[in-house]
């Protein structure tokens, strides 16, 4: 038997002026009948740093797409900047930066060319326009770069280059989708650095998409974890983590057995709780891990299930995330088709 929490929706106050962004129920279905979105809310309030986390095929994308104004939802209604994103959708654009997961730079054009030219799109010109450019280089770190082509920049500085690219127009909001896929671990670390810092010298409100648990971590002041188009459970990392009482134990298994089987090895182990079974391995909580994962072992033993390995950690975004969904995010994440 699988122990899954109950969905816990956001709190959304529509006409909340501390809010940058507000959702409420959308609904968007694409041909041949694929829900994306199930009815998902959200607020963001205003300065923060809010990540929607999920595998591929949550949901995600198809938010940020309503958000942006690229996509129109068959129900709901969305607010950005005070705007709303379906009556005002002109009034939207401008307010707000979007960094897509597919890089917009030009490859062919200097870095300095492909912001002056992001910026005669938004009527930036002369002097401003230059202003901007240089202290925005310079603020990333790009500025001895600057006026080399594009194609010649590594991985990490072409992504900061789109993220530069967003935030010209100097936007209220700014939108994030995925901006670290693709990246080696250096450069994303690199990345969420450069991040965090924008954010606190733009006084920027951040929408940031991703399926990187520690990118949520990281990053966020709130995180809402979404799954088949909803919003499972939202809060700040720490929150949500501290809901979860205890420490987490991974007993992996050395061979197949069914979950009523583990189940019915573990449920009488004192103080362990929350118990399934997933991808060979099994997951449960105890108030004292180091205490209890003797007993669990022995468990095992007596019902004939071999065990490979163990360990015991403090609870993650992966345990809050197998909490409310019920399975593990590596496991969902396989099946996702966004």
């Amino acid at each position: 038997m699988t122990i899954q929490a109950a969905p816990r929706e956001a709190a959304v106050a529509p006409n909340h002026t501390d809010l940058a962004i507000v959702a409420h129920n959308l609904v968007k279905t694409y041909p041949g009948g694929v829900r994306a979105l199930n009815g998902l809310s959200l607020a963001v309030e205003t300065g923060t740093i809010f990540a929607l986390l999920g595998p591929n095929g949550a949901g995600k994308s198809t938010t940020v797409k309503i958000l942006t104004t690229l996509s129109r939802p068959d129900s709901g209604s969305a607010r950005v900047a005070g705007f709303d994103v379906v009556a005002r959708p002109s009034s939207v654009r401008r307010a707000i930066g979007y960094v897509s997961q597919k890089a917009a730079v030009d490859p062919e054009a200097t870095g300095r060319e492909n912001l002056m030219l992001q910026g005669r799109i938004y009527g930036l010109r002369g002097r401003e326009l230059r202003q901007r450019v240089d202290e925005l280089l310079e603020r990333i770190g790009l500025a001895q770069a600057a006026d080399r082509v594009a194609g010649t920049y590594s991985g990490g500085m072409q992504r900061k280059l789109d993220i530069l690219m967003g935030l010209i127009h100097r936007p209220k909001v700014l939108f994030l989708d995925e901006p670290t896929t693709g990246l080696d671990p250096e450069a994303r670390a690199e990345l969420w650095a450069e991040i965090e810092r924008l954010a606190r010298e733009e006084r920027l409100t951040i929408l940031l998409t991703t399926h990187y648990l520690e990118e949520a971590d990281r990053l966020a002041a709130r995180v809402a974890i979404v799954d088949q188009g909803r919003v499972v459970v939202e809060g700040s990392p720490e929150e949500l983590k501290g809901e979860l009482r205890g420490d987490t134990i991974r007993v992996e298994l050395a061979n197949g057995a069914t979950e009523p089987r583990v189940h019915a090895a573990l449920e009488h182990v004192p103080g362990v709780r929350e118990i399934t079974l997933q991808d060979g391995a099994v997951y449960a909580r105890a108030d004292s891990g180091g205490q209890a994962i003797p007993a669990v072992l022995a468990a095992l033993e007596r019902a004939g299930i071999p065990v490979a390995a163990a360990t015991v950690a403090r609870p993650s975004l992966d345990d809050v995330y197998l909490r409310y969904v019920g399975r593990s995010f590596a496991a969902a994440g396989e099946k996702g088709t966004e």
